[in-house]
């Protein structure tokens, strides 16, 4: 038997934690909720999840050493799973009702507000994943669960070869936005795994089965 990959779901007072732990634990994880430095670097794998206003998840992620956390485990190749505000905060800004928030800038971009004339967007949408994307594979034409107003609308990271270009998975509401991502050891969905019955299950035993 497979022994279950280690995950941490980082517990620093931003998204509903439990359903996102149970989840995991469907997918095939052994999870611990906890802010705790040393267990978040050891893992296998780091879940950041988020929920609310860009700058609040922000401000309570620093106030763990959340961002500490997420860097370091990065600049050793360790993999990260980002979800909603949790993808958001890993672009360079967020600017949410005029309020421009210093995210993470783990990828270069902003968080900006959809143009859409009914927000928050909310409920079931499908998703064009590019070809060969791990999360995906086997649920490419499946649909997910939204409950967002802001996104990041373009993609700015130029990866050079030898690194191989990241995944990107658009949705559209109002406009194209980025649904997910995957660049190398950091991963993210703007959608809800956890909420996206047997389809969200599937991208997350997708993401544990890509851990090294």
């Amino acid at each position: 038997m497979t022994a279950r990959r280690r995950v941490v779901l980082l517990d620093y007072g931003s998204g509903n934690v439990h359903s996102a732990a149970k989840a995991l634990e469907r997918a095939g994880a052994d999870v611990r909720v906890t802010a705790d430095r040393v267990a978040a670097l050891e893992a296998d794998g780091l879940v950041v999840p988020g929920v609310g206003a860009f700058r609040a998840v922000m401000d309570q992620l620093r106030a763990v050493r959340g961002d500490e956390i997420i860097d370091r485990r990065l600049a050793g190749g360790r993999p990260v799973l980002g979800i909603c505000v949790g993808m958001q905060v890993l672009f360079e800004r967020g600017v949410e009702r005029g309020d421009d928030t210093e995210g993470l800038g783990e990828w270069p971009g902003v968080v900006t507000e959809l143009p859409a004339e009914v927000l928050p967007h909310m409920g079931w949408n499908t998703v064009r994943p590019d070809e060969g994307s791990v999360l995906f594979d086997g649920i490419e034409d499946e649909r997910f669960y939204f409950v967002h107003s802001f996104a990041a609308q373009e993609w700015l990271l130029d990866v050079m070869p030898p690194f191989p270009r990241p995944k990107l998975t658009w949705a559209e509401h109002g406009a194209p936005f980025l649904a997910a991502v995957e660049n190398g050891p950091l991963s993210a969905t703007q959608f809800h795994p956890e909420k996206s019955s047997d389809a969200g299950i599937r991208l997350l035993a997708n993401w544990l089965g890509s851990l090294d």
